[in-house]
Parts: C-alpha cells; sequence; structure tokens
C-alpha cells in the first residue's frame, strides 16, 4: 500500500482537519470520496488471513469514520420496553470490540413516518447520519435533529444543541440524513428554521457562531470546496444548490435545482463545475461557476430529467469523469457506471451493484455493492475491468466503505468487516 500522489494544495488543505491516513468524516479526508492512500492490489481480497474481525453493527445505514485505533458509527438497538434507541458506539479497531456506546435518543417507528421501512430492500430503518471525528471529540447530528459533541475517549456528553426546539428546525420526511461537517474551529449543519437554516457551532463550546437562510433541509450531506480559490460550503436544499462563506454564513451564489421527496447525494465538485442528482424523476445536472470581480455564477451546462439517478449513492470525480452506483429503486442490480462529466455519457455500465456506494483509493474504485460484496474496479474510462471482488457482510448496505491507515471497513444492517490491505 502507497500514498497516493497528490497535489501538494490537497495536504494542505487537509491538514488542520484530519490526520494522514484516518477518514475523520463522511465522505473522507477531502470532502469528495477520495483517500489518501492508494490499494494497487487485489490480493487482500483473495486472502482470508485479511479478514481482522467481524462484529454486530443493528439496523441503520451510518458510514464510519475514524481517528487512532478507533471507528464510529451509528447503530439502532431495541430496549427492554421495545422502543428503537439510536447509539453513537466505538469500536476497537484492533478487534472490533465496543469502546463505549452512547444513547442519543428513542426513534420513532410509527407507521409511514420517522425512520420506518420495510424489512426487504424497498426501505430500512435505522439512524442515516455519520459520525465526524477530531481532536478526541465525536460530533453527532442525530435523526431528530440534536446535535452531538461526545468524548472519543469515553462518549461522555460534552455539549448538546436541539435543533428542532432551539431553532425552530424542520426535519424532512424520514428524519435526518445529513451529517456534521467541521472547517476549523466549527461544526456546520442544516435544517433550522427561517432565517437560520444554516447554523454554525464552535465545535468545542457548542456556541452559536453564525445562522442565516431560509431553506429548506434535505438528506444530503454539505461539503467544503474550493472554487476560483475561494473556500466555501455548498449546501444541496430543496430549493437547489446554495454556496456560504464557511466564516460567516454569508452566500456566494446559488443554482435553482428540482426537488421531489428526497434528495440525499451530496453534490460533486471538479475545478469550476459541481454535478448534483436525485431520484424521484428529478435527474441530473451540471453547472459551471464563474467569478466576475467580487461576484460568482452559476449556469447550466447540461441538463438530464429522470436520468443519471444518484438516489443516495454519491459518486465520484476522477480525471474528467464520474464513477458511481446510478440507478433509482433498482435493488440488487442497479449499475456501477462511469460518465463523461463534460458531456453526461455513459463510457460504460456494469449492472449488479444497486444502490451501494463507491471512494476512490489512488487509481481504483472501492465499491461496496448493497448485497455486501466489495469490489476493487480500475478507475479507468474505456471499460469495465474488476480486479477482484468478495463478500465481506450480510445484510443491506446502504453505507460508505473507508480505508483508514491500511485497513478497510464495511457495515451493514447487520455486520461491520474490517480488513487488512497489505
Amino acid at each position: 500500500m502507497n500514498i497516493l500522489k497528490l497535489p501538494i494544495f490537497y495536504f494542505l488543505f487537509i491538514a488542520s482537519w484530519a490526520n494522514a491516513g484516518e477518514w475523520n468524516q463522511h465522505r473522507g479526508p477531502f470532502f469528495n470520496n477520495q483517500a489518501d492512500e492508494s490499494i494497487r492490489s487485489e490480493s487482500w481480497l483473495k486472502s482470508i488471513d485479511s479478514l481482522m474481525w467481524k462484529t454486530e453493527t443493528p439496523l441503520g445505514f451510518s458510514s464510519f469514520t475514524t481517528e487512532k485505533d478507533q471507528a464510529f458509527t451509528l447503530v439502532a438497538e431495541e430496549d427492554e420496553d421495545g422502543l428503537m434507541r439510536e447509539i453513537c458506539i466505538s469500536l476497537n479497531l484492533r478487534n472490533g470490540k465496543r469502546n463505549w456506546s452512547t444513547l442519543l435518543g428513542i426513534m420513532d417507528y410509527k407507521a409511514g413516518g420517522g425512520n420506518s421501512g420495510a424489512p426487504d430492500n424497498k426501505g430500512g430503518d435505522g439512524p442515516r447520519s455519520t459520525p465526524s471525528v477530531q481532536d478526541g471529540k465525536v460530533w453527532v447530528y442525530d435523526s431528530d435533529m440534536k446535535l452531538y459533541c461526545l468524548s472519543a475517549k469515553d462518549g461522555k456528553l460534552l455539549w448538546k444543541v436541539d435543533v428542532l426546539k432551539q431553532h425552530q428546525g424542520i426535519n424532512p420526511r424520514w428524519e435526518n440524513a445529513s451529517s456534521p461537517l467541521i472547517w476549523k474551529n466549527l461544526v456546520v449543519i442544516y435544517g433550522g428554521g427561517s432565517g437560520q437554516s444554516f447554523l454554525a457551532f464552535d465545535k468545542d463550546s457548542g456556541s452559536l457562531r453564525w445562522k442565516s437562510g431560509s431553506e429548506l433541509a434535505t438528506h444530503a450531506t454539505p461539503i467544503i470546496a474550493k472554487i476560483h480559490d475561494l473556500e466555501q460550503i455548498i449546501f444541496f436544499c430543496q430549493s437547489g444548490l446554495v454556496s456560504l462563506n464557511p466564516a460567516n454564513g454569508k452566500e456566494i451564489w446559488r443554482q435553482k435545482f428540482p426537488y421531489k421527496v428526497s434528495t440525499a447525494a451530496s453534490p460533486v465538485i471538479a475545478d469550476n463545475l459541481i454535478y448534483c442528482s436525485a431520484g424521484y424523476g428529478v435527474g441530473a445536472g451540471l453547472y459551471q461557476i464563474s467569478k466576475k470581480g467580487a461576484k460568482f455564477q452559476s449556469r447550466e451546462v447540461w441538463r438530464k430529467p429522470n436520468d443519471m439517478f444518484n438516489h443516495w449513492s454519491t459518486p465520484i470525480y476522477y480525471d474528467g469523469h464520474l464513477y458511481g452506483m446510478f440507478s433509482f429503486k433498482k435493488y440488487g442490480n442497479g449499475p456501477l457506471q462511469c460518465v463523461e462529466l463534460k458531456s453526461g455519457k455513459i463510457k460504460w455500465s456494469q449492472d449488479g451493484f444497486g444502490p451501494g456506494n463507491v471512494i476512490l483509493t489512488g487509481e481504483n474504485l472501492l465499491a461496496l455493492a448493497d448485497n455486501g460484496e466489495l469490489a476493487l474496479v480500475e478507475a479507468q474510462s474505456k471499460s469495465y475491468r474488476e480486479l477482484g471482488r468478495r463478500k465481506v457482510v450480510s445484510g443491506k448496505c446502504w453505507s460508505t466503505p473507508i480505508i483508514s491507515n491500511g485497513l478497510v471497513l464495511a457495515r451493514s444492517t447487520e455486520e461491520a468487516a474490517c480488513l487488512r490491505v497489505r
């Protein structure tokens, strides 16, 4: 395993946020599902000795994040009274045993509301948000729009903000699935009411630093990006894309985009281009961000209504192309595709992945199918070339696999697995 050779500004960008080799937030250290580690061989997938441990991770589609020798995710467990509890857990990366479990709240499973869903692949129960971690602290934005700061050492509560009560929050259908975003000394979320849709808190004390906007939140996690040398937070709201200055919450630019039922995949940045997609007939679009003086503007490059769906699987951008799971409710058989970004043309398509998720590790893709199969695929546009595949977990996999210091972590609604890359 070798460190991916990336431009130096990427490492400067990450330096204040995460330690090299760690996956500290939902979309990774670069906010784009790209690792700072490169997997060059599939031998670890074929070796039975590469499996370090398995452990139970009941319910939910939360992904893993890591810091030092710990991995963090959210699960749901039934208590003695039959109530479903949303819980943040810390696992020991060496053996998979729980270091601690912290109760967040009771989840609503009434028919047709909360996180309720069918027991088959047409839906699912449990938390969808992923914890963020830095410098011994863990931030969790739960289903009920409560933002927690926990001690990574023992899971004890350091501070909490109830967005529904304190900021007139408006929870989307099926409740919150977006993850907290850490930028410098701030933790940023959205979901508040009029005039306070976007919220930034001091990551150590929990005090409010700024609030802005009157937008309705979706299930999509916001991202940090540099466009025309200006760092900005981009939210995928019900009105479309909204870019803010992370220092003060002031709007930089916006782009209208349709909303129906749910938007869950994050936007994807490629220099001054931004791609976004949603299900339920919405489809995808590509927009170019320009700057004249201090003013930013967005214009449409192409738009594909009712096509190129990313239901909740955010693709990655690499070498002029998008790679990811493009389908809507094609459970078990939706394709992994390569799409030319500037034209929206499909270069290749391989069925059998469903609404899983993919990350980039050097020049290869690590793709987790929704049936628990992990595949290593070349990130090149000529044709689909699979290097190796292995069934790593049972259950439904709608979460994102990660790599952290040579360890690959994947989870389902039933269990998690840790494999060592050699």
